[in-house]
């Protein structure tokens, strides 16, 4: 039994972030312009429009801030290009907060003065674990494009050579162009060789020595979009229209998230490293990986204790039957329907009695002790609210009658539930797929894109015959980890990044 810290599709490769912000590029010129290597990383994973949010400037300090720090702008308070009375102590960078708190090695590349000097009320990042600066000789065009190339030999030689973990790399000139010299043909030329620089980085890092065994996650984004005669700071779609490509492990190639937003930028770092966001720091982004589109729970020894009442219940008739119930009765009993476990009591004692019967007394006996002492198991509400905050459907699918599901509703509140499948509701019972298929169907989602919930092997025949992404959590029977299923202790500790990065992982 296995139970990892963090799901993931390659748990064995080192985890490695890359973001490459590439300042001022419009969303309908990169669409237009031949970036081959943009395109890359958005066909192994997404490409996204993102809307600089009501209330942040339209500039390239904010949005940054924004970026790189998981918050939005009325928390870091940079609300311009003078950085002054910023609030980045508080709310610092990524590659900042990973090298403080937790000693991991970081990089950040730019020629921008206020991204990593005090120029301006800066710096944003105040102190990754290696820090390159290359300032422009002049404040025109050229000098920038002259300024890139530096930062783009620097980065390759960084990344092709040292480890660090998380990196952030500048490209300024197609903003500084744009500003020059409007968003036309030099322009467009300036994106096309930015893209052709992001080229050069990402083939350093999958030339490095140790490339096989390591698994990257790519970001490449812009902070705003330009008015067609150049500049920004206004609230047009053009310049409040940005975008994110990002590509990795946790994130599924063609599969967009429903919202992406610049706050989310670091977010997604920190979870493509492993790393679960404190709740004291109060990021306002979240992973790009997707949620669930619903979660679907088992119910008996794995929301509730009942498990272990069903096997007591089994075993008490059993044994009033002439047969003592034992690990050899397992399949026959944990996860299965009460007519399942009658016919294997009726075949396995050779009584007179019929199965019809038998299932009849088991029901009567089972109710009456789910009635009695029914106990939620450890992180199973907690869960379910977190659920319920956040807006991710649910259904309980289990193979228990309906006089039982209901009994044990009265406990974990029938309310919690978008759908409820119980025994007999559909023409196959546990380990067919026909429960979870009707679970998935009543909420219009597609089961590959839930995540099922199960405590017994049949139960988790059942879910991955629907196609559902599977959490083992065992109770009394073992369960082993197999590809799209992780195998977890217990349900506390769960959150919604976990859960994302669970999804990602059993459909890549």
């Amino acid at each position: 039994m296995s139970e990892p810290s963090q799901p993931a599709s390659t748990p064995e490769k080192a985890r490695r972030v890359l973001v490459v912000g590439i300042d001022g590029v419009r969303h309908d010129v990169l669409l237009a312009l031949p970036t081959p290597h943009i395109d890359a990383v958005a066909a192994s994973g997404f490409l996204a429009a993102v809307e600089v949010a009501d209330g942040t400037p339209t500039m390239s300090g904010p949005c940054w801030a924004t970026i790189t720090t998981g918050v939005t702008v009325d928390k870091h308070a940079v609300w311009s290009n003078d950085f002054s009375g910023n609030r980045l102590r508080v709310f610092p960078d990524f590659a900042t907060r990973l090298a403080r708190q937790d000693g991991r090695r970081t990089y950040v590349a730019a020629g921008w003065d206020p991204l990593v000097t005090v120029a301006n009320g800066g710096p944003l990042f105040a102190r990754p674990s290696r820090l390159s600066y290359s300032a422009p000789a002049a404040d025109t065009p050229q000098a920038w494009e002259d300024c890139d190339e530096q930062i783009t030999e620097d980065a390759v030689r960084v990344l092709g050579t040292d480890d660090p973990e998380a990196s952030f790399v500048y490209l300024g000139a197609p903003d500084e162009t744009a500003h020059f010299l409007g968003c036309g043909e030099e322009y467009e030329r300036s994106v096309v060789r930015a893209d052709e620089r992001l080229g050069r980085i990402l083939a350093a890092v999958r030339n490095r020595a140790g490339y096989d065994a390591e698994a990257w996650t790519v970001i490449v984004v812009t902070d705003h979009g330009h008015v067609r005669a150049g500049g920004h700071g206004g609230r047009s779609g053009a310049e409040r229209t940005a975008w994110v490509a990002c590509s990795g492990p946790d994130v599924i190639a063609g599969r967009t998230p429903d919202r992406v937003r610049h706050e989310d930028v670091a977010a997604h770092v920190y979870a493509a490293l492993g790393r679960t966001a404190d709740r004291h720091w109060t990021l306002d982004g979240r992973p790009f990986t997707a949620a669930p589109s619903a979660v679907l729970f088992d119910m008996d020894g794995t929301l509730v204790d009942t498990e272990t009442l069903w096997w007591q219940t089994v075993a008490a008739l059993a044994q009033e039957l002439g047969h003592h119930l034992g690990d050899t009765d397992l399949p026959a009993v944990l996860g299965r329907s009460v007519h399942d476990t009658a016919a294997h009591l009726h075949e396995i004692t050779g009584t007179g009695r019929e199965p019809a019967a038998l299932a009849a007394e088991l029901d009567r006996r089972f109710l009456a002790a789910v009635q009695e002492r029914t106990v939620t198991r450890p992180g199973a509400v907690e869960l379910l609210d977190l659920l319920e905050r956040e807006g991710v459907p649910v259904g309980l699918v289990s193979a228990s009658p309906r006089s039982v599901v209901d009994a044990v509703l009265k406990t974990l509140g029938a309310y919690r539930f978008q759908v409820t499948v119980a025994e007999g509701e559909t023409s196959a019972t546990k380990p067919a797929p026909d429960p979870y298929l009707a679970a998935a169907r009543s909420l219009g989602v597609p089961p590959a894109s839930c995540v099922a919930v199960e405590d017994t092997p049949v139960g988790v025949a059942s879910a991955e015959a629907a196609g559902c992404v599977v959490l083992a959590v065992p109770s009394l029977a073992p369960i082993p980890a197999a590809p799209g299923r992780t195998v977890r202790g217990s349900l506390e500790g769960i959150d919604l990044d976990w859960l994302r990065t669970l999804a990602a992982a059993g459909n890549a």
